[in-house]
C-alpha cells in the first residue's frame, strides 16, 4: 500500500473508483430533471444523470475536447458538454433526436439553469449543428448498393474529393466546380442510358454530353476535369493530354478521412 498525503498530490486527490447516488446522482433523479424541462412530454426511459457525465467529462477531457455519445438518447451528453465548454457529437436513430435531444439544446442555448448550470457558472450561448444521415453507399463486400439513387453518391463523391456539401440539383453527369477543376461522374443512367456499356461508361459520345454540361455551367472554364465511371474506353495518353482524370467507380470511391 502506497500512502501519499494532500500536500505531495500536484492535482488534488486521485477520483475513487466507488461513484455513489449522493456524489453523481442516478436515473431518478435524471427523470425528474428531464421531466422539468418537458414535462408536456413522456420522459425517456433511461436517462443518465448530469452530475455523472460531468464527472466523467472532468476526468477525461478539457475545455475544447471532443466528446463522441454515440447513443445519445435524451441529449444529456451533448447539454453537459456544452455547458463545460467541450465539442461534442452526438449520433440517434429514434425519434428522441428531434422530440428531445434538439429542443433540450436549444434550451441549453437560450440559458436553462437546470442539471450543472450553477456549478459551471452557466448563462447561455453557444450552438449546435443537425444532420440526418443518409442511406449507406456500399453493402457489406464493398460494392456501391444497386438502390443509391444518383444524388446519394454525387453527394458522397463531391464530399470526398472537396470536403464540402453538395448542393447542386442539376440533373446532369457534371456535378460542381472546385479549386479550378471540375468533377463529373457516370453512374445510375444519368445520361438516360442504364445498359453496362451506355452511360455509365466513358467514351468520346459520352465526353462529348459532359462537355456540354460543363460548357453550359462555365462556358469560358477549360482547367482539368475528374470523371467517374464504371468504365473508360478513351486511351489513357488521350485522357492526359485532355486534362482528363477517370475514377472508376466502385473501387475509386472513397470515404474522406
Amino acid at each position: 500500500m502506497l500512502k501519499k498525503y494532500l500536500h505531495e498530490m500536484k492535482s488534488g486527490l486521485t477520483p475513487n473508483t466507488w461513484w455513489s447516488y449522493n456524489e453523481v446522482g442516478g436515473n431518478k433523479q435524471a427523470s425528474s430533471d428531464l421531466k422539468a424541462l418537458f414535462p408536456d412530454q413522456e420522459v425517456f426511459g433511461t436517462p443518465k444523470p448530469v452530475s455523472l457525465i460531468e464527472r466523467l467529462l472532468t476526468l477525461s477531457t478539457n475545455p475544447g475536447d471532443l466528446a463522441l455519445d454515440s447513443f445519445l438518447g435524451s441529449g444529456t451528453t451533448a447539454a453537459v458538454a456544452h455547458k463545460m465548454n467541450r465539442r461534442y457529437i452526438g449520433i440517434e436513430m429514434g425519434d428522441h433526436a428531434v422530440t428531445h435531444c434538439v429542443p433540450r439544446l436549444k434550451k441549453v442555448i437560450d440559458g436553462e439553469q437546470g442539471g450543472i448550470s450553477a456549478s459551471v457558472g452557466w448563462q447561455g450561448g453557444g450552438g449546435f449543428r443537425f444532420y440526418r444521415l443518409g442511406p449507406p453507399v456500399f453493402d457489406e463486400d464493398g460494392q456501391i448498393r444497386a438502390d443509391i439513387a444518383f444524388p446519394v453518391l454525387a453527394a458522397h463523391i463531391w464530399f470526398s474529393e472537396t470536403g464540402t456539401p453538395w448542393t447542386a440539383t442539376d440533373n446532369t453527369p457534371f456535378i460542381g466546380f472546385h479549386d479550378g477543376r471540375a468533377f463529373v461522374l457516370l453512374y445510375n443512367g444519368i445520361l438516360g442510358d442504364k445498359r453496362p456499356a451506355g452511360g455509365n461508361v466513358l467514351t468520346r459520345a459520352t465526353l462529348a454530353i459532359v462537355r456540354a454540361a460543363i460548357a453550359a455551367a462555365d462556358p469560358a472554364f477549360a482547367g482539368p476535369v475528374t470523371i467517374y465511371g464504371e468504365q473508360s474506353r478513351i486511351a489513357a495518353a488521350t485522357l492526359e493530354n485532355d486534362g482528363l482524370t477517370f475514377k472508376q467507380t466502385p473501387y475509386d470511391v472513397k470515404a474522406r478521412r
